[in-house]
Order: structure tokens, then sequence, then C-alpha cells
């Protein structure tokens, strides 16, 4: 019998990394895009920037995120072929907004022990979420950190690039008074606010495992509910539709995500009535007492995208978003405010569901 290596004594398992390897290749393999060069396993992914040719001015767009504490309702579960999603989500919908294209994806899996079909499982995630966007899962790597975390943790983050054409960016500089806010609606929590949400609910006892009617499942598989990915659909809306600014509804909420883009001179009014928050919202925020200010200052509510736009754009927008299964709606307006700071307010109710 072979005596086991030093690197195994001290916690690390390299006969497990190879294996997580070999289990996440296929679906790795098949996000790849025509510019992908080589395999799975070197020091380095290569793209063919010759790819960027037909572009008269490329520019270059970049961000990186990660899944945050939704991974700890994936530990508890033992679910872990969704929270991919949410890491593809958080990064190639930042890179759209602007309107560039994704071209390509990295990961890092951190983790206390290796369980290969664990780290497979993840992969898999990433890579069909990569796949619905349209970007190649170019790279990645998985690390064992022993003594530093336990051998149940798991942290999952990433980069991505993507390409715009310089005259096509988009951004507050475009807004003009008499825009629309078009909103697109979430698929649920996403991936911000979980801190917040798993406090409220262990405060209440609420275990993941507890079955609520008005969510249609356990509230464990309300919570794991993926993060839509945006990236292709909204390409679509903007090669169909003149889009000006497009805000993603990440950590932080609604207004202070679409005041980030937005000009000073402006102001968006948004009207809570145009849209009835899924019970997710609702429960949390009852659960917990939280104020309205509070909860809207943290979640999504509902809306995954807030595109700014001409009146005259809107049917072609929608038409886009409903042809790939987004619900959309008219939110609110913008209008000018000289000499003021960019702003955004919410007033009314939100329908009930």
């Amino acid at each position: 019998m072979a005596a086991e290596s030093a690197y195994a004594a001290a916690g690390v398992d390299i006969v497990a990394g190879e294996r997580a390897v070999e289990l996440m290749k296929a679906s790795v393999a098949a996000t790849h895009r025509p510019e992908v060069l080589g395999g799975l396993g070197g020091f380095a992914g290569f793209f063919d920037a010759a790819a960027l040719a037909r572009y008269r001015r490329p520019v270059l767009a970049t961000s990186t995120d990660g899944v945050g504490t939704k991974v700890a309702i994936a530990r508890e579960l033992g679910v872990y072929d969704t929270i991919g999603w949410d890491l593809v989500g958080m990064l190639v919908d930042d890179l759209v907004v602007t309107g560039a294209e994704p071209l390509f994806v990295t990961d890092y899996i951190a983790c206390g022990q290796v369980h290969p079909e664990r780290i497979a499982a993840i992969v898999s995630g990433i890579a069909a979420a990569c796949t619905a966007a349209g970007a190649a899962l170019l790279g990645g790597e998985t690390a064992e950190h022993p003594g530093l975390m336990d051998p149940e943790d798991v942290d999952v983050a990433g980069a991505t690039t993507g390409v715009v054409e310089y005259e096509k960016i988009l951004g507050a500089d475009r807004v003009r008074p008499g825009d629309v806010v078009l909103a697109l609606a979430s698929s649920g929590l996403h991936s911000n606010g979980y801190s917040l949400v798993r406090h409220v609910l262990a405060k209440a006892g609420w275990a993941l495992e507890r079955d609520v009617p008005e969510l249609g499942g356990t509230l464990g598989e309300a919570l794991l509910t993926p993060t839509r990915v945006y990236a292709k659909d909204l390409l679509a809306i903007i090669d169909a539709a003149e889009v000006h600014s497009i805000s993603h509804i990440t950590g932080g909420g609604l207004a202070n995500n679409l005041r980030r883009v937005l000009p000073d001179g402006v102001a968006a009014d948004l009207d809570r009535g145009t849209w009835a928050p899924a019970p997710i919202f609702g429960l949390v925020q009852d659960l917990g007492g939280i104020s309205q200010p509070d909860i809207e200052a943290t979640l999504n509510m509902g809306v995954g995208m807030a595109l700014v736009l001409p009146a005259a754009s809107v049917t072609e927008a929608q038409r886009v978003a409903e042809a790939a299964g987004i619900a959309s709606w008219v939110a609110g307006t913008v209008s000018a405010t000289p000499g003021e700071p960019a702003a955004v307010s919410l007033h009314g109710a939100h329908r009930v569901a």
C-alpha cells in the first residue's frame, strides 16, 4: 500500500482535485466558442483576439464578483448545481448593461476539502449559465484551504471579459428628460441580500425544508432559485431598440443602482403600483419587520434590470423581452431637475402577487 503523500497529510488531496477536473471537462468544453484555443488543463486559457477585428474601436470591459452568502444555503441543502448560475449572472450582466458582449468567464472555487462531485456540480451550473450567456468558460481554479476553511465550506467567485464598440457604450450621458424606465422582472432574490435574509429566517426559526404554499414549494427551493442571466436577451433588446442606459439591480436595491446610470440634472420617479414583487420578498420583509426603505435598499424587489430608453422604443423592447420569456413593464419616467444631482424616488404601494 502506497504511503500517504505529505501534502495529503497536510489536508490537500491532489488526486481528488484531478478527479474534479476530469468530471468537469465535458461541461466546460460545451461552452467553448470558436475563438477558444486549446483545452482545459493548461496554465492559462487562450481566446483568439482576431475576432475583435470586426470592431472599428473595440473596448474591453471586465467585471469580477462572487456568489456571496447564498453558498451557505446551497451547503445546508447539499444542492450545488444552481449557484453557478448566480455567479455568471452577477458577472456577465454587469458587463452587458454597458452594451458589451461577454466573451469569456473564469471561475475560482475555494473549499476546505475537495469533494470532486460537488465541485463538478458547481462547474456544471457555471458552464450551463455561460452557454446561456454566449460566453466561453475559459478557465478556472479550485483551491483547497485546509485549516483556513472547514471541510464542508466552499466559496465561489469569478471574472469575465467582454467587448463593445466605443460609440455604442451605454451610460448616463445618453439619458434625456422624457425617457422612461422599463423594468425587467427578476427570477427572485438573485444573489444579493442573503446575509439579511438568512438572519431574518434564523431569528424566526424557519427551516429551509419548511413547505411554504405561497412560495410554491419549500423555503430552501425559493432561496436557491437561480439568478436570471439576461446577457443574450439584453443584447437582443439593444440591437432592436434604442436604449440609453441600463442598471443591473444587485446589492443596494433598485433606487441606488438606477441612480448610477442617470446623469446629474434628471430624476426618475417610479411607481411601485406597476408591479407585484414575488412572495419571497414580502415574506422576508414581514418576518423581519423590515421597513419599506430598508428592504428596498437591500433586495431587488422583483426588478432584475432597469432600462432607461425613449418612450418610442418601449414597444419593441418589450416585444423582444416577451419573446425571451421575460416579464417587463414601464415603471416610471425621467424628468429634468436642473442643477440637482441624479435622483430616484419611488411612490405608491406594490400590487400583491
